[in-house]
């Protein structure tokens, strides 16, 4: 295994570890993001708040059916993370191919049918008349490009569970500035409008694909090395990337379900509030990314320290995470709610927007803390092969009560901010929840039982 590639956390400072995996994690994330942040500017900058709420109307049913994946990933992230640390190369070597087999498997039948279902999905959510064409344009192409971003996912997947969180994040450096230049060229230049943007995603996506199935296929005698030929379905591991990957992305599902229903709230606000909660949500994108890569770094973290037996260095990992997480998001709320209007007017100059986007900052902001505890209990637990029980506390305290929320709630007293505190109420049960399960309930079975 070459030094500097991979990475034991089984030992040594865990402040340090989890920031030297937070980091990279987080940067990449943003890459990841700065290219979608980049197609809102310039849709908004040089197409208009027409465009802008169309690009915006397709974000839910793209985190739907990437969500899907991601969860499937994150089994895979467990059980290679797992048999990495317990040192089990030839286990590490079947897990690696069964998952990227499954990730161009996914890939073929998202790419299908996310392609026919598009327009049906769209007036499902009541999207706005205006921005219905342009949104089934950007959705149709983005869709024939998910066999690389599956790939891409997956092939992350496997280089986080072996400690490898760098090259994820030279890769995504490289995507994004793909893609800025595309969408300069495409929009500005040739003026292709929403078709320009999504072709820069979908090119940038490809490049990201291929430079990490490259990485893998060149990390020569690692166990984690990538070989086409050994693509195949391993049972028993496949079993259990399905154990820990279905329940995590039923979550998800269930996330984007529920978001569905948000954001076919915010649509009958009008175009001004859809293109609002568009701007505020590349803005509110900084806390999730960055909750995001402190969860993944926990749940790394958690897999390989379980693989070893050491129980208690992991559960000292999860409080030094919830500290750091909780200072990082005072430190986000506050500068989201002090210069919401600022970050608001690089997505759009419009001002009947803008007044709508910073209300909807400054009231979600402050409530950020209220969530933390859901991302880093749950990807502990995931971490010790258990995803099951706190996929069914988050599916339902977040999405049931939520929903129940949205459809009792929001009818009676039909505005923007009744719509929003679905937010904090839902992330206040779930976390409390969780966290009695993680006090109380027996997550930390022997590696037998589940490896």
């Amino acid at each position: 295994m070459r030094l500097g590639q991979t990475g034991d956390i089984t030992q040594g400072v865990i402040w340090k570890q989890l920031l030297a995996f937070f980091f990279p994690l987080w940067f990449g994330t943003f890459f990841q993001q700065l290219y979608n942040t980049v197609d809102t500017v310039v849709v908004g900058r040089f197409v208009g708040k027409t465009a802008l709420a169309a690009v915006g109307s397709t974000g839910v049913i793209v985190n739907l059916t990437v969500g899907i994946f991601t969860g499937l990933a994150a089994g895979a992230v467990v059980v290679i993370a797992q048999r990495f640390g317990a040192r089990m190369g030839e286990e590490v070597h079947k897990s690696v191919h069964t998952a990227m087999l499954l990730a161009l498997l996914m890939g073929v039948f998202f790419t299908v049918a996310g392609f026919l279902l598009t327009p049906w999905a769209l007036r499902a959510m009541n999207t706005t008349p205006e921005a219905l064409p342009g949104a089934v344009l950007y959705l149709r192409v983005y869709f024939l490009g998910m066999i690389p971003n599956l790939v891409y996912n997956m092939g992350t997947a496997v280089l986080r569970a072996v400690g490898d969180s760098r090259r994820p994040l030279y890769f995504l450096m490289a995507a994004s500035l793909c893609n800025i230049v595309l969408d300069l060229l495409l929009v500005v230049g040739f003026r292709l409008n929403v078709l320009g943007v999504a072709l820069a995603t979908v090119a940038s996506q490809l490049l990201s694909a291929v430079l990490v199935v490259l990485s893998l296929t060149r990390a020569h005698g690692a166990p984690f090395q990538l070989f086409p030929r050994s693509l195949a379905i391993h049972p028993r591991l496949f079993q259990a990337i399905l154990r820990v990957g279905v329940p995590t992305a039923l979550q998800s599902v269930m996330y984007s379900s529920s978001n569905l229903v948000i954001q076919a709230s915010i649509n009958s606000f009008g175009t001004d509030a859809v293109a609002a909660w568009t701007a505020y949500g590349k803005m509110d994108v900084i806390f999730w990314m960055t909750i995001t890569a402190m969860s993944q770094s926990v749940t790394t973290f958690a897999g390989q320290n379980y693989g070893a037996g050491k129980y208690d260095r992991l559960k000292q990992g999860v409080m030094v995470s919830v500290g750091m997480s909780t200072l990082i998001t005072l430190a986000i709320s506050a500068v989201m709610f002090l210069f919401a209007r600022p970050i608001l007017t690089i997505f759009t100059p419009d001002h009947d927007v803008l007044e709508i986007g910073v209300a909807m900052v400054r009231f979600l902001a402050p409530c950020y803390l209220t969530y933390i505890l859901i991302e880093l209990l749950s990807g502990a637990i995931r971490g010790a092969g258990k995803s099951l029980v706190p996929t069914l506390i988050t599916v339902f305290g977040v999405c049931g009560l939520r929903l129940l929320w949205l459809f009792t709630a929001v009818p009676a007293h039909h505005t923007i901010e009744m719509v929003e505190a679905s937010y904090p109420i839902t992330w206040t049960v779930t976390s409390l929840a969780l966290l009695l399960y993680y006090r109380l309930g027996k997550w930390l079975t022997p590696p037998r039982e589940t490896m």
